[in-house]
């Protein structure tokens, strides 16, 4: 191919002899934040196991059930209930309902407990 002419791909030979420059800097890997941004935030399905997931890892204790999951500007944001004190008969073991904020990607980003309660016990309408 002549010096100064395009390939079939479009790309622009040099005018000189020698070596070839890169036309570009080696790309660096993004970072797991960086590509976050512009991705979409995971399912709602996989927030809630990933929710129920990490607060296992971090309380040493299998969660139960996740019951409630909404998405906030941040990612998502989950209420996970989790046996605290197993007792016979069951109805009397102690739960508790932990608050889960994972970010976009799913990480957790905080989590606390926000209410404490007997299994067998029933909520009272408000």
């Amino acid at each position: 191919m002549a010096a100064g002419t395009e390939d079939s791909a479009g790309d622009r030979e040099p005018d000189h002899e020698g070596p070839r420059e890169p036309r570009t800097a080696p790309r660096r890997r993004a970072s797991k934040r960086a590509v976050s941004k512009s991705a979409r935030r995971v399912s709602a399905p996989r927030a809630m196991r990933y929710a129920a997931e990490q607060l296992a890892e971090l309380l040493g204790r299998a969660p139960e059930s996740v019951s409630a999951l909404k998405p906030t500007e941040e990612g998502w944001q989950a209420d996970v209930e989790v046996v605290e004190l197993a007792r016979i008969p069951d109805t009397t073991s102690v739960m508790a309902s932990y608050r889960v904020t994972l970010d976009e990607d799913g990480e957790l980003l905080a989590y606390q407990r926000i209410r404490r309660y007997s299994r067998g016990q029933i909520d009272r309408p408000t």
